[in-house]
């Protein structure tokens, strides 16, 4: 019987390309998508092509190690005899927006398939944290060709993660959410998946142009980290001037990230400051985040696009 274990969507709230660059990041769970390992008495549809995914993905860890790449001891032979029974990763969490599917997938198949798996019966330290995000990065990689490993941490971890630079991350506590507030941050669907390889290829690019870099260095930085500072001290003034400036700096330096039918509504929100939206995780497509000083407001502006609230204040 394969023990029930709910690994759950998350949201990278501030940091999406800056992390890779030295920026802060925080990164909280979501708890409205989650995912399962489970099994199947028949397979078809969606737990056939999962239980297919599965073994094609159970192939590469298996190469990895082989061949002592691979960072934690697999059990390859339990996986194995998992797939041939009919496993599928049962999943509410959708592909390509942003907001970890294949994360959660991780996080359930290093859960119950890594021998010397870290565990936590208290807070975990940076060390275990740091250790977990590499292999976690080993892992994803067949996914994306390239991963930080931050999204199936977070997935495993169940808990906030702030990022202060590539060695340095921890748990973090969130202000507490107001239910009464007439604030939001809120996810808007694109309607369409992104794919997270282009848009990394594309920012990678983008990162050999000096002018660039430096955009980065300062400008992101300063605002990005500076949204991060105030969002976690509940300052809402300079959480909302600094959002309002990266918004438009995403606009400017990330117009491939953006879909094209986005632009202007990105404009508008600037313009009118009834809302900013920035990404959420690579774009391209999938979900956008959105912030708010006035929910009701913003519903009217984006009444053809359903937002998802994430937090209130």
């Amino acid at each position: 019987m394969l023990k029930e274990s709910l690994f759950y969507a998350k949201i990278l709230l501030f940091g999406e390309y800056g992390i890779i660059q030295d920026s802060m990041g925080l990164s909280i769970p979501y708890n409205s998508f989650k995912g399962s390992l489970k099994f199947n008495q028949t397979l078809e549809g969606v737990a056939l092509e999962s239980n297919e995914h599965l073994q094609r993905f159970g192939t590469y860890l298996t190469e990895l190690s082989e061949s002592k790449e691979l960072s934690f001891e697999f059990d390859s032979e339990k996986f194995d005899i998992d797939v041939a029974e009919g496993m599928s990763f049962d999943s509410s969490i959708p592909q390509g927006f942003g907001v970890g599917s294949s994360g959660a997938l991780v996080a359930a198949i290093y859960n119950r398939y890594a021998n010397d798996k870290i565990d936590f019966d208290t807070k975990p330290n940076s060390k275990q944290i740091s250790k977990l995000k590499s292999i976690f990065g080993q892992m994803e990689s067949y996914f994306h060709g390239k991963s930080s490993g931050l999204d199936p941490l977070i997935c495993y971890l169940n808990l906030p993660v702030l990022i202060k630079s590539k060695e340095q991350m921890g748990t973090v506590g969130l202000p507490t959410s107001n239910s009464e507030g007439k604030g939001a941050i809120f996810l808007i669907n694109s309607g369409q998946p992104g794919e997270t390889e282009p848009m990394i290829n594309i920012f990678m690019e983008k990162m050999k142009q000096e002018g660039f870099r430096n955009m980065l260095k300062q400008e992101f930085k300063k605002y990005n980290d500076a949204c991060i500072q105030a969002f976690l001290k509940r300052d809402m003034a300079p959480l909302f001037s600094n959002i309002k400036s990266l918004s438009s700096l995403l606009l400017k330096n990330f117009t491939p990230m953006i879909p094209s039918m986005f632009h202007k509504l990105w404009k508008e929100g600037i313009e009118s400051n009834a809302y900013y939206l920035k990404l959420c995780g690579s774009g391209g497509g999938g979900y956008f985040l959105g912030f708010t000083q006035d929910l009701d407001e913003a519903q009217k502006r984006l009444k053809d696009y359903p937002l998802e609230v994430v937090f209130t204040f």
